[in-house]
């Protein structure tokens, strides 16, 4: 339980009555999660080299429909960065404002997870990332293009401590997951789907769509298409032992907490049982994977709204993290919260309102229980009729269907909008409108159609995009049926040409093959890879004409033996950021 961190170490030797200490040098000491003693001891050997000891990571993304994941070089033990992780510890406020009590609690991964949640991004304190989800990332890289926490960190430094520019979620939990690492905390990231951000703390989000159905941006709650955080393992004494192992920290500045932006270490146990009373940020954390989500039609020119319906269940979905020892995803879910729709859930949701008073007062803003009862006359959905592809027309099918035994007729409104994976739209794509007439119990299929030349100018880097159908039924309640589509980027191919040995050059192709019948241009692939090469290779690629292949070589000498993971990233101006990894055996 010793504080961490850099120590001198001097020997003292005494002769004839004088003594003279001489220096020996400093050494660091860390937490030790093979220690039974220490607050981060992980029985599971296999996990503390997965936790702590690993240096690649995979990240999943995308979206309930469609789960997507990419490589990360988290890169702790590389070069510079345990110092930089030591210093981001003497940058943080709570070292600047009163020094000595700081160090006092660095034998406590509770507070130093705190802090460094803090000090991750760029928010109060100078941190390590500056945010930015507005879909323009001038002045800096799109977070999209990082592949590792590397780069961040040596430029963090370099600027002397100023901001880099750009991240979003995955980058700072990659950071954090890179510096927990780093000091011995066993660390790991999570991707929630369906993630709620809830602003006011009422454990609902709310939505407002116009008469259009353009998703309005109005209020500060939302629901991103996915959300990534971290958890760290260690024993909570504040709480007690049926609170203590994997511990939530999110470095991604959404909502301040004492004042600052940090998030955590809220227990996992606690959000499971409804616990939302405990430190830290239970509530916030609570909501993103429980939340009601409630959708409304806003009228601007009158500020009225109506409740178009509620659901319960899909906030928090296939809560995913990488396999121990392994590249694929594992579902955490059922550990962050009872079977959805069973009674037990609501009990613990029930709980959780009770003990943050949302039980007992009135909530002007909440929908009537008259208003939640209503039922629908019709139902509606999106299907995808064909490839969900950069470059590729998208076909969809909208199914209306009639639920009662008279004919309806009703008028939909339809828009598409570039999101952020957020869910934030960046731009209008498409819109259309229909008038339809459903017989008694008929369903209908209308195709919509948004082809290539239509979307290509308005996507984000995060090729997504937010279809939406407000159906306006006469003489009942509307509909809103929409869909959030994360369309793929085109294929990546690397191949190691040859045995890879220590410090022997080996060489390494990739090959992209141009998918649209248009030439692509400023085509750049970016490489890293630890004990591969030594720091990022940049390599300018030709324009590629339509259909072209591009083959680009490229040499490593590899420097350790053992399973080492190289990482590409390729951009141009069609294509954001095409990411791929191969494993390389050395």
């Amino acid at each position: 339980n010793a504080v961490i961190g850099r120590y001198k170490l001097s020997v003292q030797s005494t002769s004839s009555g004088s003594s003279s200490p001489a220096t020996l040098g400093t050494f660091v000491l860390l937490f030790n999660p093979w220690s039974s003693g220490d607050d981060v001891f992980m029985s599971n050997k296999a996990e503390c080299e997965e936790y702590v000891l690993e240096e690649f990571g995979i990240i999943f993304s995308g979206n309930t429909h469609h789960i997507n994941s990419f490589g990360w070089n988290f890169g702790q033990f590389q070069g510079d960065i345990l110092n930089i992780c030591l210093s981001m510890l003497d940058r943080s406020l709570n070292y600047r404002q009163d020094p000595a009590t700081d160090v006092s609690h660095r034998n406590d991964p509770k507070y130093l997870g705190r802090v460094l949640s803090a000090m991750v991004n760029g928010n109060d304190d100078q941190g390590v990332v500056l945010g930015n989800w507005s879909g323009n990332y001038e002045g800096g890289k799109s977070p999209s293009s990082w592949t590792g926490s590397g780069e961040i960190l040596q430029n963090w430094k370099k600027s002397g401590f100023k901001p880099v520019r750009y991240g979003q979620c995955w980058v700072f939990a990659a950071v954090l997951t890179t510096v927990l690492r780093c000091l011995g905390i066993p660390t790991r990231t999570i991707t929630n789907f369906s993630s709620a951000h809830d602003a006011d703390g009422n454990l609902r989000v709310d939505e407002f769509y116009d008469a259009s159905g353009n998703h309005l941006e109005r209020g500060a709650d939302s629901v991103w298409n996915f959300h990534v955080w971290n958890e760290s393992w260690f024993s909570r004494s504040d709480l007690g032992p049926s609170y203590s192992g994997w511990q939530i920290l999110d470095a991604t500045p959404q909502e301040e907490s004492g004042g600052i932006y940090q998030c955590g270490p809220a227990s996992r146990n606690a959000i499971k049982e409804g616990d939302v009373d405990l430190d830290y940020d239970c509530p916030f954390v609570f909501a993103e994977v429980n939340a009601d989500c409630m959708y409304w039609n806003y009228d601007p020119a009158t500020g009225k709204k109506t409740l178009i319906f509620s659901k319960s269940t899909t906030i928090g979905q296939f809560i995913s993290t990488k396999a121990v020892g392994r590249d694929d995803r594992v579902d955490v879910t059922s550990d962050y919260k009872y079977e959805e729709g069973s009674r037990k859930e609501r009990d613990i949701f029930k709980k959780a309102r009770k003990k943050l008073g949302l039980e007992d007062k009135f909530d002007p803003t909440a929908p009537t229980p008259k208003e939640i009862e209503q039922k629908p006359d019709i139902s509606g959905k999106f299907k995808v009729a064909g490839p969900l592809e950069v470059g590729k027309d998208l076909n969809l099918i909208l199914v209306l269907a009639n639920l009662q035994s008279d004919v309806k007729s009703v008028l939909v409104n339809m828009t598409a909008w570039s999101t952020v994976y957020t869910r934030r739209p960046v731009r209008e794509i498409w819109k259309d409108s229909i008038s339809v007439t459903l017989s008694p119990e008929e369903e209908k299929h209308f195709p919509v159609k948004i082809s290539y030349a239509e979307y290509q100018q308005q996507l984000t880097t995060d090729n997504t995009i937010q279809i939406t159908a407000l159906c306006h039924v006469e003489g009942g309640i509307q509909v809103l049926v929409q869909r959030d589509i994360t369309l793929d980027n085109p294929a990546i191919d690397i191949q190691v040409l040859g045995e890879a040995k220590v410090n022997k050059e080996v060489d390494v192709e990739v090959v992209f093959t141009n998918p649209i019948n248009a030439e692509v241009m400023d085509c750049v692939l970016q490489v890293e890879g630890n004990d591969l090469l030594r720091g990022i290779l940049e390599i300018d690629v030709p324009p590629l004409k339509a259909g072209e292949k591009s083959s680009t070589k490229f040499k490593l000498t590899p420097v350790e033996t053992g399973s080492k993971h190289l990482l590409v990233n390729f951009s141009c101006d069609k294509f954001s950021d095409i990411k791929a990894f191969k494993t390389v055996n050395v």
